[in-house]
């Protein structure tokens, strides 16, 4: 198991889209969020992902094609 600690930025646009619930029934991933600021505007969540790292991967793909930014974060 692998562990990786990001930074998802969201979009106005999916502010209201329950995405972390999507990512977790679709991936066989653990998440943990760590820290997150939401806004009217726009918002970021940092989380621990834990998982297979293929499952990883497209748990990270999957998000970047719903327009979420990630960044890997240093920890």
């Amino acid at each position: 198991m692998n562990t990786i600690l990001i930074r998802m930025v969201y979009p106005k646009d999916l502010l209201d889209v329950p995405v972390v619930n999507q990512l977790i029934r679709r991936f066989d991933i653990t998440l943990n969020i760590v820290r997150a600021e939401i806004g009217t505007e726009s918002g970021w969540i940092e989380a621990n992902l834990t998982g297979g790292p293929q499952e990883i991967h497209a748990a990270l793909e999957w998000l970047r094609g719903k327009g979420i930014q990630i960044e890997e974060v240093e920890a």
